[in-house]
């Protein structure tokens, strides 16, 4: 850890995954000799069972490792993460987010530049270095109409363009947060599991009179372990409880409603194309749908945590 006053801290969440924490490690390591500022490192293992809280405290990269006995959600990690960092600014990073040379300090110098941005988020490729979507607009009936004659790529996905640009809401995989705003703001809320929590937590910074930069120049690899590891299930009841919880807490029952009805549709017809199109499960769009228009039935994430907590470990 170094000493005085730090710059960047880089906090890193990791659940059940060693070997890409490591390399999540590596990356940062890399990163913090090349960027010529104060940093410290800091990893919380989220009651993992596989040897990861070892690997941390094994790394060279590492400052401290945060253990938690008991499985918590993606915004309440983060959270105390940002409690604890000493830096100006924190790169909010997964397990599975691995940096590429250069990103933190293109994220850094996006937010030195702009003295409002209260987030920055990089461009996230997927493992065969293709770029993925990592900033959007905010959620609301007018994107899930869009969305639902599938123009979102062109009307929706803000992650475009070489320029640094302001944003509504960009990925948490790899997002450089200015601590000053986030504390204004009081964090993360813990009411988001996972999923939503950084759109949440994006749309309270702009509430605030700060924004979101989408810095196309940071670049990082996002393999997506989160998003297409085991349990579909639980992970689709997540996201569309998560959802429809941001849509009532910033619009309203009414606007929620819309939206469930939207997406469902969007879901609906993917299904069917699924049944004829390669590589598609249409079982599983259609369980979008369903969970879509009932938010509130099905286990999802935070009840898979509960299982691992009373060690069942059903994750």
């Amino acid at each position: 850890m170094t000493p005085g006053p730090v710059e960047v801290t880089f906090c890193v969440v990791n659940t059940e995954q060693r070997q890409l924490l490591v390399r999540c490690l590596d990356a940062i390591a890399a990163e913090r000799e090349a960027l010529g500022v104060p940093t410290e490192v800091l990893v919380l293992d989220n009651a993992s069972r596989d040897g990861s809280v070892g690997a941390a405290r094994n790394h060279p990269a590492c400052d401290e490792v945060i253990v938690n006995e008991l499985r918590r959600g993606k915004g309440e990690n983060d959270t105390a993460l940002l409690e604890r960092a000493r830096g100006r600014f924190c790169l909010l990073l997964n397990e599975d987010s691995e940096l590429k040379p250069g990103a933190t300090a293109a994220l850094r110098d996006a937010l030195v530049e702009d003295e409002r941005a209260g987030a920055a988020g990089a461009l996230l490729l997927r493992p065969d270095e293709q770029q993925q979507a990592s900033a959007w607009r905010f959620p609301t009936p007018l994107t899930a109409f869009i969305n639902a004659l599938f123009l979102h790529k062109l009307f929706t996905v803000q992650s475009t363009g070489e320029k640094t640009r302001r944003v509504d809401w960009a990925q948490s995989a790899a997002l450089m947060v200015r601590r000053e705003a986030a504390a204004e703001i009081d964090f993360f809320d813990p009411a988001f599991f996972v999923y939503s929590d950084e759109v949440d937590f994006c749309k309270r910074l702009k509430d605030a009179g700060w924004h979101t930069l989408y810095v196309p120049s940071a670049r990082a690899i996002h393999h997506e372990q989160l998003s297409t590891g085991a349990v579909p299930e639980r992970r689709i009841v997540e996201l569309s409880r998560n959802r429809d919880r941001y849509m009532r807490k910033h619009h309203s029952a009414a606007a929620a409603a819309i939206v469930r009805w939207l997406t469902a549709y969007t879901y609906a017809v993917r299904a069917a194309a699924a049944t004829v199109l390669p590589h598609h499960s249409a079982k599983r769009y259609w369980r979008h749908v369903t969970a879509t228009l009932h938010p509130e039935v099905g286990e999802g994430l935070r009840e898979a945590a509960y299982d691992h907590n009373r060690g069942g470990r059903r994750l």
